[in-house]
């Protein structure tokens, strides 16, 4: 979800690793130990949840999350939480980074120390205000000011306890007053709009004399101020929630009567108190943030046109592609937008064709072909990831789930086994869920994509036109990947590839390691003799007696490698797409009956949308995808409620409220995805509710009335290949961008190549250069294409430079992001000057 700006689309997502978490307090008890998991928080807005790490005070969660940002933020928080079953979670630290500071820590493992949580500093939201300073003669020819202090509104306030009822105290202070006064309480809602004026008469001392209209006195201006705090009225004991506060001197108002400013809520101020930070340990991340600012398409055109020639670049070593896998740092940099840049546009196929042949044609033993972290090898491991995933969801996740559910014991080595254990009963364990996943991954072939076999084929026919004398190459080329870099890797970690939500235990952990061993070992055809496994080699010779199985895993690489299978056929197993437990409010089918809120469990498949009371119940309400005709965004005015959507159906619709933000979208894209081709879809909605006779947005009274909002639209039906192609683009200049000066050092190691024609020098042998002349003309282009992009990136920021105003609503006083931006800005200016 983009944030548009004046014709540029903002982008935001983050990628983080949960490492582990060190030396957290003892539980104040015999036991010592706790019971710990971890959130991820869009400031106060939680979006992700660890599993719970038992009886540990160093608790290793190796998870991974990634998400789209839909909103704005100030902090991206974790706390990490101890779990207790008779009374409220609690939070023993918390690590917040600013925004701002995200680039710091950019793809680095970093420790960062826990904070302790004090209920006066979790803050979020801003506020709107208006100060006017007027002088009034009395009767009597006193002068005296009065002060009118106008609230008129807040924007994205936490939710408390999942609610939210605010209301604002204004107060004036000075040397020897404070004067309070509260505006009305807004009832569920975290934007409240108050729009209340509060007059505060400001007095002046015996020895005024007046000097001129509205000349406010130096010494009342500096020792008066006003103070803005929020509240959440609570029913509990325990009072009212504090939700943030803004102080400022009267000062404010020495240039104009009047201020009018949006200010960031901040902490309560402790004024010069200080506490003793506490050692409550330390939480390893990953943090991976981005942000695609994205122009107009015709602004890409050179440059995406450059790409999509790859495949025809004789040497494909010399295409633009090609040499932004030379310039990045990792492959992987590389690989993830160009796939996603080749898919959008249907050429992934000949541009992987073209990249494995000149790997094949460079390799020269075929026992290591295709094994290094090649832009080859990446480039596929996007594609399967990508292209794949259904296939994983119909092929494995059933026995995954069992094996996870279960926690049969497993383990073979002697070593490792516990007491309780037998060492048979687990070898028989271990043989069994081997057997029964090759089993169904060998009998899966005619389930795996079209656009994975075209892929297969190429490398199948590369490699035994490059190896004639080795027949075993047809094999190993394909199985290389779609063992050992597509089924194991998914096996290993279920949860990277969507097959479940959170890192197994570390006995599940364990099975699951040892079935994805065997399964690469099965898959790559190796004899018992030289098997790389040692905890496996007696596991291996028993299994290879099972002959007619590798032969029927020639067989299935036989059918994912050939040319001839070109049926796009519809899988017609239901596909898990996403499930979770959300609210909803009731669709009235009886005409008479409640319409009220109930919490139940979701269930989308790519054939229908069903809701149960629990996850193991029968479903209460089906919903066949055919009969959704549009899935749009719910105004929060209508319930006064955070992250709804509705799902808009023929005769009714449903209204869901999703548990994030992050959530909610991501509910919304694949429900409209998977909706996408649906016939009868509207063009037309209405953004809010059906309540009391008349929709709350356009006032109409039939029920049945016209939409009065287009519908979003313009997703492709296809589920797993929705692509943006200017943001991947995009992606790929910032990528060039940063690598510019490998960019010219290629360019020298071209020239260098053209007139010497020698040996190459040390300095550039770590670029491939096939033909020095054609890769010159490409890096010239991409040199001129990258410098325009960027001469047009530069420009938009001088212009919003221009525009922006310091306590607009986009940049609220107390946004210290903008002063950096002010600071870039100004310095980059000065040298352009």
């Amino acid at each position: 979800m983009a944030v548009e700006e004046e014709g540029l689309r903002v982008f935001q997502s983050v990628k983080i690793k949960i490492g582990e978490a060190k030396n957290l307090p003892p539980y104040p008890g015999p036991n010592k130990m706790r019971d710990c998991y971890c959130t991820v928080n869009l400031d106060q807005e939680e979006v992700f949840r660890t599993k719970i790490v038992e009886k540990s005070l160093c608790p290793f969660y190796g998870e991974d999350f990634y998400c789209e940002i839909p909103r704005s933020f100030r902090h991206l928080s974790f706390y990490i939480f101890d779990k207790d079953v008779f009374r409220r979670d609690s939070i023993i630290g918390k690590v917040a980074v600013k925004k701002e500071d995200l680039q710091k820590y950019h793809g680095r493992d970093t420790w960062f120390q826990f904070q302790h949580v004090d209920a006066d500093s979790e803050v979020q939201g801003k506020v709107h205000l208006e100060l006017r300073l007027s002088e009034v003669i009395t009767d009597s020819g006193v002068v005296c000011h009065k002060l009118a202090v106008r609230v008129f509104e807040c924007q994205g306030l936490p939710i408390v306890n999942g609610q939210c009822d605010p209301y604002a105290t204004v107060t004036l202070l000075g040397p020897s007053r404070s004067e309070a006064k509260k505006t009305k309480v807004k009832r569920k809602t975290n934007n409240p709009q108050f729009d209340e004026v509060f007059y505060f008469e400001v007095t002046r001392p015996l020895s005024y004399t007046r000097r001129s209209h509205f000349d406010v006195e130096e010494e009342d201006v500096d020792k008066m101020a006003v103070r803005i705090d929020l509240w959440n009225a609570s029913n509990l004991k325990f009072g009212d929630e504090f939700l943030g506060e803004i102080k400022f001197p009267l000062k404010v108002l020495r240039q104009s009567s009047v201020h009018k400013a949006w200010y960031f809520l901040l902490p309560r101020d402790k004024g010069s108190k200080s506490t003793k930070p506490d050692d409550l340990g330390s939480l390893r991340l990953n943090i991976v943030y981005t942000e695609d600012h994205v122009f107009p398409a015709e602004y890409y055109h050179p440059l995406r046109d450059l790409l999509l020639k790859s495949a025809d670049v004789e040497p494909v070593s010399a295409s633009a592609a090609h040499v932004l896998g030379e310039v990045c740092r990792e492959k992987q940099e590389a690989a993830i937008p160009l796939v996603r840049l080749f898919l959008h546009y249907g050429k992934i196929g000949p541009f992987l064709s073209a990249i494995a042949n000149a790997e094949v044609n460079r390799t020269l033993d075929p026992n290591t072909i295709f094994r290094g972290n090649s832009l080859t090898s990446k480039c596929i491991d996007e594609t399967m990831k990508l292209a794949g995933m259904h296939y994983l969801q119909v092929t494995l996740k059933p026995i995954i789930d069992e094996i996870c559910g279960n926690h049969k014991p497993c383990e073979i080595d002697p070593v490792k086994l516990k007491d309780a254990e037998n060492l048979d009963n687990n070898r028989e364990n271990l043989r069994h869920y081997v057997d029964r996943i090759f089993t169904v991954i060998t009998n899966s072939g005619v389930s795996c994509p079209t656009v994975m076999c075209d892929i297969f084929f190429s490398l199948r026919e590369s490699a035994a036109k490059r190896f004639q004398v080795d027949h075993d190459v047809r094999y190993t080329a394909v199985s290389s990947f779609i063992f050992l870099r597509f089924f194991a890797p998914a096996i290993l970690s279920p949860n990277l590839f969507h097959l479940r939500p959170h890192h197994p235990d570390p006995q599940t952990s364990r099975t699951l390691t040892l079935i994805s061993k065997t399964i690469q070992t099965l898959g790559s055809l190796a004899k018992s003799k030289s098997v790389p496994f040692k905890e496996l080699n007696s596991y291996i010779v028993c299994l290879l007696s099972y002959f007619s199985q590798i032969c029927f895993s020639c067989k299935f690489l036989d059918l994912i490698s050939s040319s001839g299978r070109r049926d796009h056929k519809h899988i017609e197993t239901p596909i898990m797409l996403k499930e979770g437990f959300m609210i909803k409010r009731a669709q009235g089918r009886n005409r008479f009956g409640r319409k009220n809120f109930k919490k139940r469990w979701f269930h989308l498949t790519n054939h229908e949308f069903m809701y149960h009371k629990n996850k193991a119940d029968r479903p209460l309400c089906n919903i066949p995808i055919e009969n959704i005709l549009a899935v749009e965004k719910l105004e929060e005015s209508s319930f006064k409620m955070k992250n709804m959507f509705q799902v808009i159906q023929p005769e009714r619709t449903l209204y869901i409220q999703a548990n994030n933000c992050v959530e909610a979208k991501d509910w919304i894209d694949i429900l409209t995805k998977v909706s996408q081709r649906n016939k009868k879809r509207l063009s037309m909605y209405h953004p809010s509710a059906y309540l009391n006779g008349h929709w709350l947005c356009c006032k109409a009274s039939s029920d049945c009335a016209a939409g009065c909002s287009p519908c979003t639209g313009g997703l492709p039906a296809n589920i797993q290949l929705d692509v943006d192609g200017d943001r991947e683009t995009e992606r790929i200049y910032s990528l060039f961008s940063t690598y510019m000066s490998k960019l010219d050092k290629m360019q020298e190691a071209c020239g260098s190549k053209s007139v010497y024609d020698g040996p190459e020098q040390e300095e550039y042998s770590g670029f491939v250069i096939d033909d020095p002349q054609e890769t010159y003309k490409t890096l010239k282009l991409l040199a001129a294409t990258v410098h325009t992009l960027e001469q047009e990136h530069a420009q938009y920021k001088k212009d919003k430079f221009m525009k922006t105003k310091y306590g607009s609503q986009e940049h609220p006083i107390g946004d210290k992001s903008f002063h950096g931006y002010i600071r870039q800005q100004s310095e980059s200016s000065t040298y352009s000057i």
